[in-house]
């Protein structure tokens, strides 16, 4: 069972191992959406993601026996960063199932932090079969990054402390991917705030929640060709009930407005934010005629961006 009280204890427990983000505004994106909007910086969070929060949270809760034989996931992206350097925070091993496909920089990003990296063909089955092996052989214990409820937990604390800050929110935005910063941001809404909505935000080539939203049940994508790379994953088991249950909506944005809104919040807030971050922007901006006059939290869930690489 978690309400406000475990809520309220797992932020204060993990506190001393994460940045309090700070929380920005702007006159003219208020303007254009007709709505007071409070912008949640997570891409200042330690690693450059809200996923510091959920896996120092996971690699926590173990008891020592555990944490001493260390720690595995698969992840080509922020929870292979995030669980390498929450590990090394509490002295813990960490073991990392990347694709082969993934890129270098996030490769060397993980090694800096202290994990230890292993090459796996760029699919799930494969993902799945290595971190099942390493956990064989070595004890680890395998945490996933998304579908693991002390990871939700975690990443609860970011709309935790936002609503601290703005009490009185109507509204928080929040992408969606694999559903556990969702899935955390609704039970702080809906535990920790006076009334307050929680609105899910996906790109229209990767609306597997969405779907899952309104069949009641898990649905996958065939394809999800979008530039938001953060959010191609599926949701679980576990975060699904959640998001059922405390979640409004889920809204779809498509890929245009995706990037012309991840440039807004580069040119008007002055930060690097990935494109995930931008689709909970993106539909607020859709959404004007039902958000206008409310106070509404947006999630920027992180800033890892391949500068190579940018969309606009």
């Amino acid at each position: 069972m978690v309400g406000a009280k475990e809520l309220l204890e797992c932020h204060k427990a993990i506190a001393p191992h994460i940045h309090r983000t700070p929380v920005l505004t702007s006159r003219l994106l208020n303007h254009m959406v007709g709505a007071q909007l409070f912008f949640k910086c997570e891409n200042f969070q330690r690693m450059g993601a809200f996923k510091m929060r959920g896996a120092i949270q996971a690699i926590m809760q173990l008891p020592e026996e555990k944490r001493n034989r260390g720690v595995v996931t698969h992840s080509s992206g922020n929870f292979a960063q995030a669980l390498s350097l929450a590990a090394q925070s509490l002295g813990v091993k960490a073991y990392i199932v990347m694709p082969r496909t993934a890129t270098a920089v996030k490769k060397r990003a993980v090694i800096g932090y202290g994990g230890e990296v292993f090459d796996c063909d760029p699919n799930l089955e494969a993902r799945e079969a290595l971190s099942k092996e390493i956990e064989e052989k070595t004890g680890a214990t395998f945490i996933h990054p998304s579908n693991n409820m002390d990871v939700i937990l975690g990443n609860s604390t970011a709309a935790t402390e936002l609503l601290q800050d703005y009490p009185d929110l109507d509204v928080i935005l929040c992408p969606v991917g694999g559903g556990g910063l969702v899935a955390g941001t609704a039970l702080s809404a809906h535990f920790l705030g006076k009334g307050c909505k929680v609105i899910g935000a996906e790109p229209m080539q990767a609306d597997d929640a969405y779907r899952s939203f309104h069949s009641g049940k898990i649905e996958g994508n065939k394809s999800a060709d979008t530039v938001a790379d953060g959010l191609r994953t599926m949701l679980g088991d576990i975060n699904f009930p959640i998001i059922r249950e405390y979640v409004s909506a889920i809204e779809r944005v498509e890929e245009r407005d995706i990037i012309s809104s991840m440039r807004l919040i580069w040119e008007r807030l002055k930060i690097t934010a990935e494109p995930s971050c931008a689709v909970p922007f993106a539909a607020a901006l859709q959404l004007r005629d039902e958000l206008r006059g409310k106070k509404v939290g947006i999630i920027i869930s992180g800033g890892n961006v391949d500068l190579e690489n940018l969309p606009f």
